[in-house]
């Protein structure tokens, strides 16, 4: 949690955001990833200052848990002086024991930020997907938290000016941005109507940008004319593209040239014999994509 402190920005995490997204749709399916189709919506996750501090909390807490469908859930949330915005204790349930950082007894309206965080941590474990490092495994949980329709509030939680910062999560702002367009794309929502942070608005239209790249890369048709131009050059010279390119190229076992490229969805690679105009779909998330190889 930066409080005060700097707050990192770009996209220093990308490849990781993209290995999570991709074991999101292994481990779970397009199917069941389509049944969180609908954000958590604001007035569930609303708390006021009048509010009761525990109550809400638990009020909170529980209209999360049902956003992840872990019916037979319950969290028991504290307060506390701490350096992290929150914890969870991932025992084998029924109940998880979840403490908040004191600020958050003044800062009511980013509690459930901090517990959509901590409730996918929960979510995760049940599922059994995990990174192999720290630092990796709290990427993987933002970027669950933002693609399953809850992590807009942790985005929203973000606020810098001259003297003063705060965010929540592991990601930068733009990377929030960036899953959560990605997300905008596939189910046709628009998270920006939500945010009260005039910062979360700026941070989503930039990762919002770079989504829309994953979609202009060749050899997709929605490249543009300078990466068409490129991608014919390196097809031409297939042994010597180069490393900045997404795609590769490789010959089969007949000696038919293929293209390997990132799905712009999933970014599972997919693998098309390089003959002009294809139509691929992909084996994981189910898109179809218009390429031109």
């Amino acid at each position: 949690m930066a409080n005060g402190g700097p707050v990192e920005h770009g996209y220093p995490h990308l490849e990781t955001v993209r290995a999570a997204v991709t074991a999101l749709y292994r481990r779970l399916s397009r199917d069941t990833i389509e049944t969180f189709s609908a954000s958590v919506a604001p007035a569930d996750v609303a708390f006021c200052d009048t509010d009761d501090l525990h109550l809400g909390a638990q009020r909170v807490a529980r209209e999360i848990v049902r956003h992840f469908r872990l019916p037979d859930a319950r969290l028991i949330v504290g307060f506390r002086e701490m350096t992290h915005a929150a914890n969870v204790e991932l025992a084998a349930g029924p109940e998880y024991f979840v403490e908040l950082n004191d600020r958050f007894r003044t800062h009511r309206g980013d509690i459930g930020a901090a517990l959509a965080h901590e409730v996918a941590h929960v979510y995760l474990h049940r599922l059994g997907l995990s990174f192999p490092t720290t630092a990796q495994n709290e990427i993987l949980t933002d970027t669950t938290t933002a693609y399953l329709g809850a992590g807009w509030l942790l985005l929203d939680a973000y606020r810098e000016d001259a003297v003063s910062s705060q965010k929540l999560g592991y990601l930068t702002p733009e990377e929030f941005g960036y899953v959560l367009a990605k997300r905008a794309l596939l189910f046709g929502e628009d998270p920006s109507v939500w945010f009260t942070s005039p910062q979360a608005y700026t941070a989503y239209a930039k990762g919002l940008a770079q989504a829309r790249l994953d979609g202009q890369q060749p050899p997709l048709t929605g490249a543009g004319w300078a990466g068409r131009r490129r991608y014919a050059h390196d097809r031409r010279h297939a042994a010597t593209a180069p490393p900045s390119a997404s795609y590769t190229f490789t010959p089969d076992p007949a000696g038919q040239l293929r293209v390997s490229f990132p799905c712009p969805t999933c970014h599972q690679r997919i693998r098309v014999p390089v003959r002009g105009r294809v139509r691929a779909r992909c084996g994981l998330c189910r898109t179809v994509l218009e390429c031109d190889t």
